[in-house]
């Protein structure tokens, strides 16, 4: 049974939302190459054409949309994705068809942006930094096992350097070793180099301006069919910070009428401690396309994450207390063309696709921010691009870079306390500032920190009995989801809860090495290393 049918004004203001509510794919086909088509265009209730066609599960509008470039991980007016909005349908075709695209897109541009961001970091001054991450969580058990780590930063012209040993979190273990990320580049190209020191091991990504992707092919990115059975038989979870509430409240010290506004040195400077107000933690959960078995499952198992999170948890269910109609290719005649596309008609409860079964959860955090007006750096020119960069390959990364492009107070941030995850918080120190850590080099103070520095070339150097492996285009975080990130961490959490022994063994890093990491050889060629040298 066909979709009821779109009338001519309708067809004439949402040409591809038409034919593809109809299923017409030979249409869709020459309706997308009119140049007046837009295929990202939004219809009244926020979905682009793509949206449309998997919300309504037809494959063959997908095909042709995806053939021709819509965009797939654009989000809809409800903040899902369209690979979100694919696992709810149940159909792994649907799945593989969405994945295959957004695994395609992502390895193609690897490395898009890159050049702007070295060319804003080439026009800064050159400097060492140190940012410290350390990990505590609210949950007992789960803070003593909480790692650490030491980020350490060059910068020289268009060449930047990070040392990290923490490297994520996955399979609910911690990821250690000893890398350095390595970017290089000029006006015409650019290079990322990851250092793997503990198996001397290099893999390049060159991305050339002028040339479009050359090794990447759309076959290449078909995704494993354990991946789309994974997806399928697992919750869709959204984990996002809420912060458009959110406030910055100088914190205060001292006792009766004598407080005043709160100051601390941090590494040297003084910073204005503020307190970052009505931050959530909004956990979003759908559960749709699972089977009853499975389910029930994740409803026993969210009962005990309950117990642990005191959430306020708000739930959307289909087989709820709310009546609602879905029009699909089965159920032609719950919502006509006329109601979806007339951007004043109310749909109350009802809408499009399969019925919805949603969970939501929120968690209040606060936040707090030590503030320095005499700090040497920029954020937003100096270490904005690089937290960006390293968001490419690193999901704590990627959540600070959410919080820093925040409007901050006055200054800079030397140091930053934020909700990592709902059950893990990050306290991120920026230090020792063009200080080099050499016993030969004199200490600088916080005065001649912002001096002029030259940092030593063979930094961005690869020893030659390293083995290279270029070429490569795999970016780390396409493996490692938000998502999956997220149902790995409550997973561990629900073991710990379980069997309180068995934190150490989930949270422990492999090898049985200890969560407080010690700092890593800085330089393969001098240990102890030149870092930088101070000029005079």
């Amino acid at each position: 049974m066909s979709m009821a049918t779109v009338s001519e004004d309708i067809r004439e203001k949402f040409p591809l939302h038409s034919a593809v509510w109809e299923n017409d794919y030979r249409k869709l086909e020459e309706q997308i190459t009119l140049p007046q088509n837009d295929i990202e265009a939004m219809d009244p209730r926020g979905r682009t054409p793509v949206h449309l066609a998997v919300s309504l599960g037809h494959l063959e509008s997908v095909r042709v949309l995806l053939r021709h470039g819509a965009e797939v991980t654009k989000e809809n007016a409800k903040n899902w994705t369209v690979l979100q909005e694919a696992v709810s349908t149940g159909d792994p075709e649907m799945v593989q068809l969405v994945l295959q695209r957004r695994d395609y897109l992502k390895a193609s541009t690897a490395l898009g942006g890159v050049p702007e961001l070295l060319s804003k970091i080439r026009e800064s001054p050159d400097f060492y930094m140190e940012m410290k991450w350390e990990f505590t969580s609210w949950i007992p058990l789960l803070s003593r096992v909480c790692p650490s780590d030491v980020c350490r930063i060059w910068k020289s012209g268009a060449c930047l350097r990070v040392d990290a040993t923490l490297l994520g979190f996955e399979n609910m273990t911690w990821i250690r070793g000893r890398r350095s990320y390595i970017f290089r580049g000029d006006d015409s190209c650019a290079e990322l180099m990851e250092v793997n020191h503990d198996d001397e091991v290099v893999d390049t990504e060159r991305f050339n301006i002028s040339q479009e992707m050359e090794d990447v092919t759309l076959e290449s990115m078909q995704p494993a069919e354990q991946e789309v059975a994974k997806r399928l038989t697992t919750p869709i979870v959204n984990t996002y910070l809420d912060t458009k509430d959110i406030a910055f409240e100088r914190n205060k010290s001292g006792i009766w009428g004598w407080r005043s506004d709160k100051t601390e040195m941090v590494n040297g400077f003084e910073a204005k401690v503020f307190s970052v107000n009505n931050v959530n933690v909004v956990i979003r959960t759908r559960t749709e396309h699972l089977t009853d078995e499975e389910k029930a499952r994740i409803k026993s198992e969210r009962n005990i994450l309950e117990s642990l999170l005191g959430t306020v948890e708000q739930h959307i269910s289909a087989q709820g207390d709310l009546t609602l109609e879905y029009a699909t290719a089965n159920n032609p005649t719950a919502i006509t063309p006329e109601e979806y596309f007339d951007p004043d008609f109310d749909l109350g409860n009802r809408d499009i696709g399969r019925p919805i079964e949603l969970s939501i959860r929120t968690q209040k955090f606060k936040g707090t921010l030590w503030m320095s007006e005499e700090h040497p750096l920029s954020l937003v020119e100096q270490v904005t691009p690089i937290i960006d960069l390293m968001a490419r390959t690193s999901s704590h990364f990627a959540r600070l870079r959410d919080f820093v492009t925040l409007k901050f107070p006055p200054g800079f941030p030397v140091k930053i306390e934020i909700p990592l995850f709902h059950v893990l918080n990050a306290r991120i120190t920026f230090g020792n500032v063009n200080k080099c850590s050499t016993e030969e080099e004199a200490p600088t103070t916080a005065a001649n920190a912002a001096s002029s520095h030259t940092v030593c070339p063979a930094l961005f150097e690869v020893p030659v009995s390293y083995h290279r492996r270029g070429g490569s285009r795999h970016t780390p975080m396409s493996n490692n989801d938000e998502e999956l990130l997220q149902y790995a961490i409550h997973q561990s959490l629900l073991e710990s809860r379980r069997d309180t022994s068995q934190v150490r063994t989930i949270m422990t890093p492999p090898g049985g090495r200890s969560p407080s990491n010690s700092p890593p050889r800085h330089c393969w060629r001098s240990d102890p290393p030149m870092l930088c040298r101070q000029q005079t």
